[in-house]
């Protein structure tokens, strides 16, 4: 436990000191007070770091056990992984294979990271090094893995794990002749970040993208401006969402899905959505406006905790839907900004969830449903369907727009006909000439009303409007 920054006039080291040893459950004599500007107790910070971090731990095994931690892609090497050798000894021009992904490949170079690479010819147990195989299939590495010699049969190092994703987003670029590009960028950043997930996705309206899961909004949001600063790509990305746990009553089996255009057309089922361990930290001040603003989002306050008299910790249960989007913006709006959030997956169960579908001239559009709470049915279908009264062009006969749950209409707005002036050109006169005209008009457009029968082309700039986040 390091404090820092102890040089500047409004420090509060004390107030600090004490706030920590709360938090960490440290004693206050373990903390170490540091100014790197003023070279304060940095060489006794360096020691303690030295002193505490304990070394390899070499167990002499024959077989090579090495751990990758970290790649990145050469457009000449291929993929380098980053590699911490737990047993044996790894040399040059040794054929290797990856247990996770079975993958067999040659080392071409390896060597030591001084931060700069440094070809050797072997990295021993309980170093630390590179390696480049010439491996050019982004999938075939991953971190996590373990590498062994292609002759061997050791045993993968305990941990590894497929990442499991709990938010999720789609991503589609702008222009459909960057798809290609967006799949290699994807792949390339998960060399060095694992627990990104995506697969290919279709949609009528937006093209081909992907299919994205992240461990957060937080992971989200870089993920997003990894893909605009390192590869230059501009994306359309629809809301986040979360996994529903699906449960049909016939037959009792449990699906997973990602939005509401997946949920089973002609089954009952039960749908079940993630909760989650929320911590707020606050200082007091601030407590009515974090207990109202939860409230409104379902949240369940399960303890609180005071750490000193300026710092509160508040503990609620609160389904992970709700502050995916912009909880934590409304948040630091609340409390100044002085408040900062942590959470942790619990489980599933079960909710008072349903379907809102959204009609256009009577047809159902499954891009725009949404799965909801039911105290939030009414207020969101109203919002959507003014939304989409605003954004959708006049067509020649009045549209209407409906959102349905539960088989019954429970908001409606209708988007008004294009209209043209038929009497213009008449001047003077009796007004039953231009009534006339208005009567026939309005037979024209019931006429193509039910001959189109009521079909009505979405442009692709709606759908962007309405999905993307």
């Amino acid at each position: 436990p390091v404090i820092n920054k102890i040089d500047l006039p409004n420090a509060r080291i004390e107030e600090v000191e004490n706030e920590l040893a709360a938090l960490t459950q440290v004693k206050k004599e373990d903390i170490i007070k540091i100014s790197a500007k003023n070279n304060i107790n940095i060489e006794k910070l360096l020691i303690e770091i030295i002193k505490r971090t304990p070394p390899p731990t070499i167990k002499k095994k024959p077989q090579l056990q090495a751990l990758i931690f970290d790649s990145f892609y050469d457009k000449f090497k291929g993929v380098i992984a980053y590699v911490r050798v737990f047993e044996g000894t790894l040399k040059i021009n040794e054929k290797i294979k990856f247990l996770g992904t079975k993958a067999v490949g040659e080392v071409l170079e390896l060597g030591y990271l001084k931060p700069e690479l440094k070809p050797e010819k072997e990295i021993k147990s309980g170093e630390i090094g590179y390696l480049a195989t010439g491996i050019k299939d982004l999938s075939k590495i991953k971190i996590g893995d373990t590498i062994t010699h292609l002759n061997e049969s050791a045993e993968p190092l305990a941990g590894y794990e497929e990442p499991k994703p709990v938010v999720f987003a789609s991503f589609y670029p702008i222009n459909a002749d960057e798809f290609e590009l967006l799949r290699q960028s994807l792949f390339k950043i998960k060399l060095s970040d694992a627990s990104l997930y995506f697969e290919p996705e279709t949609s009528e309206a937006l093209g081909r993208g992907f299919r994205c899961g992240f461990l957060g909004l937080l992971h989200l949001d870089i993920i997003q401006e990894r893909l605009k600063r390192e590869f230059g790509l501009n994306l359309i990305i629809t809301t986040p969402s979360v996994r529903y746990k699906i449960k049909l009553q016939q037959s009792n089996e449990e699906i997973l899905i990602h939005s509401a255009s997946e949920l089973p057309k002609n089954e009952k089922y039960e749908i079940y959505e993630p909760w989650i361990k929320l911590e707020i930290l606050c200082p007091p001040e601030y407590l009515s406006n974090i207990i109202k603003l939860v409230e409104n989002y379902r949240g369940k306050l399960k303890e609180t905790l005071s750490i000193t008299e300026h710092l509160l910790i508040l503990k609620y249960e609160i389904p992970l839907a709700e502050i995916i989007v912009d909880f934590y913006d409304k948040l630091k709006n609340a409390t100044s900004g002085f408040a900062s959030m942590n959470y942790e997956i619990l489980e599933y169960r079960k909710g008072n969830l349903f379907k809102l579908d959204i009609l256009i001239a009577g047809k159902i559009i499954e891009p725009f449903a949404r799965i909801l709470p039911e105290n939030k049915l009414y207020s969101e279908s109203k919002k959507l369907v003014l939304k989409l009264k605003e954004i959708m062009p006049p067509q020649l006969f009045p549209v209407a727009i409906q959102a349905m749950t539960k088989n019954r209409i429970i908001a409606r707005e209708t988007k008004k006909a294009l209209k043209k002036d038929v009497t213009g050109y008449l001047y003077g006169g009796d007004r039953t000439r231009k009534m006339k005209l208005w009567e026939k008009q309005k037979e024209g457009k019931k006429k193509l009303k039910e001959l189109g029968k009521g079909k009505v082309n979405i442009p692709p700039k709606v759908f962007f409007e309405m999905l993307k986040r």
